[in-house]
């Protein structure tokens, strides 16, 4: 049986992807959601800690655009124009800012998966 680190499937389409999905998942766990979509994203990149760290934030930011539109689309719903104007627009811009963050620990654990996987190799 084969280890899941030796495998040779993967690449930065699949790790980004998966990452991103897992970002949307488990993301709402303070700091440790983040983290493990990382992780396994910058695994699946199968490019070392330079690959690893870029699908880790990339599914991190991905994850937070989409979250700053729908916060952003409610806010237009839930709310009258003028308020939806002003209090969508804010809202959106401080669920962007807040999920920096998440890009932030995805990036981290990125870099983590890109390292074992980069030692796994060696």
């Amino acid at each position: 049986m084969t280890s899941f680190l030796s495998d040779e499937r993967g690449g930065m389409g699949l790790g980004v992807t998966v990452g991103f999905l897992l970002m949307i998942l488990i993301g709402w766990i303070p700091i440790l959601g983040p983290l493990l979509a990382g992780i396994v994203a910058g695994i699946l990149a199968r490019g070392g800690v330079g690959a690893g760290a870029l699908a880790g934030f990339l599914s991190g930011i991905m994850a937070a655009i989409i979250l700053g539109l729908l916060v952003a689309i409610w806010g237009f719903t839930e709310l009258g124009l003028l308020e939806a104007l002003l209090g969508g627009l804010a809202t959106f811009w401080a669920a962007l800012l807040l999920s920096a963050g998440a890009a932030l620990f995805g990036l981290i654990g990125g870099i983590i998966g890109g390292a074992m996987v980069e030692r796994k190799q060696e």
